[in-house]
């Protein structure tokens, strides 16, 4: 589905470089890597060996949970209920599904719909990695279109339910429960202990505290055109970032890009950007902004991002041509970005 491909190959638009360090007197780094959430996640962490491991483990298995919860393939659980009873009845959700669709609602008003977890049906019609260089014929996605709302979503916060108004409806909570994952996963970490690492599930990547050498946590950001090569690379300290790529999941066809981040307002590949990066100190909410941005196209986009003290950004439009937020640019000289 369109959130869940945006997920599944998020991996290798955001490289982690960790430098790590020879001196015995420093805390070591260890790094684990599973496969949850239909993709790769790998926790990083600083400390003694035994504590590390530990952590380590407890924080997989707290992804594990959530995915177990959010998973847009798992039959019986919340979204599958959720999706199952369109139209009939509202159904009763675990506190983090409703922490994320609450969220999701909430992001989806900030981008005025360019964000939207109700996106199921339209990414089910067009079938990125099911159908090959499939094109819906107009018509469908005009049909489809009726089905993609937000505002048709309903919650219920005192009763714990969710329900989606019209049958047919479907949302998809892969835009944004990775990076809810990575959020829980640092609870997790520093639950256990631990004063410094990172999780990323996919590329939706939090960090927190600082490497062993007491500087920050260098991130690279692939290049959208150029495989194999970074476009920049970031300092950061307690914060997340995610990035949405058109080069992630798409096709060629007639001299056209089609790509798997849709526009929820047309039911077309949003055509504007190449990638979008956004950084801020929650990974829920970068996960979704990155995709809402990607939508908004580098104009509004970039006028989103500054109208919101809370993020910064970096846009490749569809020419290749960069743009930077301005509180990025102004970033301390250890934290500035190499473009």
């Amino acid at each position: 589905m369109y959130s869940e491909l945006i997920s599944n190959f998020k991996f290798i638009i955001i490289t982690i470089i960790l430098l790590l360090l020879s001196c015995s007197k420093e805390p070591p780094i260890f790094k684990k890597t599973k496969f949850l959430m239909d993709t790769v996640v790998t926790v990083t962490a600083v400390g003694p060996k035994e504590e590390v491991e530990k952590a380590i483990d407890a924080t997989f298995s707290e992804i594990e949970r959530l995915e177990s919860l959010m998973s847009g393939f798992r039959k019986g659980n919340d979204v599958d209920r959720i999706n199952r009873s369109a139209g009939i009845n509202p159904v009763k959700v675990d506190k983090d599904v409703l922490i994320v669709i609450t969220k999701a609602i909430e992001i989806s008003e900030m981008t005025g719909g360019a964000f939207d977890i109700t996106i199921g049906p339209l990414s089910s019609l067009w079938g990125f990695g099911v159908k090959e260089n499939y094109i819906p014929a107009r018509a469908d996605i005009k049909k489809t279109l009726s089905l993609v709302d937000y505002r048709k979503l309903h919650v219920n916060v005192q009763k714990s339910e969710v329900l989606l108004k019209e049958k047919g409806m479907k949302i998809d909570l892969g835009g944004i429960a990775k990076g809810y994952a990575a959020d829980k996963g640092v609870e997790v970490l520093k639950g256990e202990g631990i004063k410094a690492g990172i999780v990323a599930v996919a590329g939706d990547i939090r960090v927190f505290g600082k490497r062993p050498d007491g500087k920050p946590w260098h991130i690279g950001i692939k290049h959208p055109r150029e495989k194999d090569k970074v476009l920049t690379t970031i300092d950061l300290e307690d914060s997340s970032i995610s990035t949405s790529g058109d080069y992630e999941r798409f096709f060629v066809k007639g001299g056209i890009r089609y790509h798997h981040i849709f526009d929820p307002k047309n039911g077309l590949p949003a055509p504007n950007c190449q990638s979008v990066t956004i950084i801020s100190k929650e990974g829920i909410l970068v996960d979704a902004l990155a995709t809402g941005v990607f939508v908004l196209g580098p104009e509004k986009g970039m006028e989103f991002i500054e109208s919101n003290k809370l993020i910064k950004g970096i846009i490749v439009d569809s020419r290749g041509e960069v743009k930077v937020s301005s509180a990025l640019r102004s970033m301390t000289p250890r934290g500035k970005i190499g473009l």
